[in-house]
């Protein structure tokens, strides 16, 4: 299948959406005024009617906030939407929050916003810039938003600010394990911060195995596979990974192993990496590693179903705290196949979030106390719910997305738009909006309402900021 088809191919069911819209306007009118015996031999399905609400609710919502940013930080990084300024990650602004936002916008079907999200990314992002970037963040949000919307829309100047963003980077890998560095500088090339962690060395692949994919240079994926190998092969023993190792040595400098910040999209890449590729290498690391995770992490406690952390050479429990971004394994234990700890896990993560009706940062699940009561927009918690209500068309999940949402508009939303939480506990909001709020958030919100066919799950992966990428089957 060509690139060109890619958007046609996702959105295939746009005339059984008019039509269902059509069916919408129809059933609303008979609530109202009531309609004749003929007129009501086909009645709507309350819950056919109350998805597709929410689903423009949300929409709806995901307006809000991006008008907020239009008025107040238009051409800048992100909104601080209590102060109604802006904030910059760098000297100049790399534009995260509409380059983060265009793939949500291609979904939801929001031409006019797409567009003009779009010609100020062409118009005005520039990389070549004197200045150090996270190789991490700039991967997942920057380059893996321009191969997505190069995919969604076709333009090819999306795919060449993604090249452009790429040689810029590539000087990281350049240790001697082949394990990235943290940190690049966009116009030299030169790296600091030798110490990283398994999230940031392995959260490459589907990027940069698209982008070889896309321009036929197996450069980009054979630098990223080579770290992620070399990452598997210092694991312990018991086949589990630490918290941080030194790239230029091979040390482990943190043994604490979990599913937490720092290791997290490490396994999921590793899954989503085979299954986009094929590559019988990822599979093997993969299954070696969930195998793993499952022996030594996996907690039947008194609370529930949980994931603690452990020493990964001797397997001992360093502590029973779990949080906000733990919540994305329900999603990978589901796209694995493995419903039954998904589902499980998931009751654990609903539980953590009504504690005070919305997410804390991490939590004792063995006390049940917030360790870290700050919420900050964080989307895993709803993307699990969107995963696992896809695969099983369980209406609990139904139900929970839409508590999950009210919540959301409850305390985080504003006259501006959305804003972080200081505390769960007293709900008092922060001046900040990460753009991932737009790129997932609201997506994996929006997701869970719309249509099934809206996105072909036969046919994209997300990345870990949930932009879509084509699945490429081998031959």
């Amino acid at each position: 299948m060509l690139i060109g088809d890619f958007e046609h191919w996702i959105f295939s069911f746009k005339g059984v959406l008019i039509l269902k819209k059509l069916i919408l306007i129809i059933a609303l009118v008979c609530m109202t005024f009531g309609c004749s015996d003929d007129e009501s031999k086909a009645p709507v399905k309350k819950e056919a009617l109350d998805k597709e609400l929410l689903a423009e609710r949300v929409k709806a919502e995901f307006l809000h906030a991006w008008e907020g940013y239009k008025k107040y930080a238009w051409g800048h990084d992100e909104l601080k939407p209590l102060s109604k300024g802006y904030r910059d990650w760098h000297k100049k602004p790399l534009l995260m929050t509409p380059v983060d936002a265009f793939s949500t916008m291609k979904i939801m079907r929001l031409d006019r916003e797409a567009e003009e999200a779009k010609n100020l990314i062409l118009e005005s992002l520039s990389f070549d810039i004197d200045m150090d970037v996270q190789l991490f963040e700039i991967n997942i949000r920057s380059l893996g938003s321009l191969l997505s919307a190069y995919q969604l829309d076709g333009d090819e100047r999306f795919l060449k600010l993604a090249v452009d963003l790429a040689s810029r980077l590539l000087p990281a890998f350049d240790s001697r394990t082949g394990m990235p560095y943290r940190y690049v500088n966009l116009a030299s090339g030169k790296t600091k911060d030798p110490l990283n962690n398994p999230a940031e060395i392995g959260t490459l692949l589907l990027e940069w195995g698209t982008l070889s994919k896309i321009t036929g240079n197996p450069i980009y994926y054979q630098k990223a596979k080579r770290a992620v190998q070399a990452l598997f092969n210092k694991r312990s023993n018991n086949d589990l990974v630490g918290t941080a190792i030194n790239v230029e040595t091979g040390k482990w400098q943190d043994t604490e192993s979990h599913i937490s910040a720092r290791i997290d999209s490490y396994y999921e890449y590793l899954l989503k990496s085979w299954l986009m590729f094929g590559d019988r290498d990822i599979k093997k690391m993969w299954d070696t590693s969930i195998k793993a995770v499952n022996k030594h992490l996996a907690d039947e406690a008194e609370s529930g179903f949980w994931y603690r952390r452990v020493d990964m050479n001797t397997t001992e429990t360093t502590s029973t705290y779990f949080g906000a971004l733990d919540a994305f394994f329900p999603a990978v234990l589901a796209l694995s196949g493995d419903l039954e700890r998904a589902a499980k896990l998931q009751k654990s993560c609903y539980k953590m979030w009504m504690l005070y009706e919305i997410e804390p940062e991490m939590i004792d699940y063995s006390t049940m106390e917030v360790v870290a009561d700050y919420y900050i927009l964080r989307p895993e918690n709803i993307e699990s719910v969107y995963y696992l209500y896809h695969f099983t068309e369980d209406s609990k999940y139904l139900g929970m997305g839409k508590e999950y949402f009210e919540n959301l508009v409850k305390y985080c939303r504003n006259d501006v738009a959305y804003a972080h939480l200081k505390s769960v506990k007293t709900k008092e909001q922060q001046d900040a909006m990460e753009s991932f709020f737009l790129a997932e958030t609201m997506k994996y919100f929006y997701l869970i309402f719309a249509p099934k066919e809206t996105v072909d799950f036969d046919e994209v992966i997300f990345n870990t900021e949930a932009h879509p990428l084509k699945i490429w089957r081998v031959q």
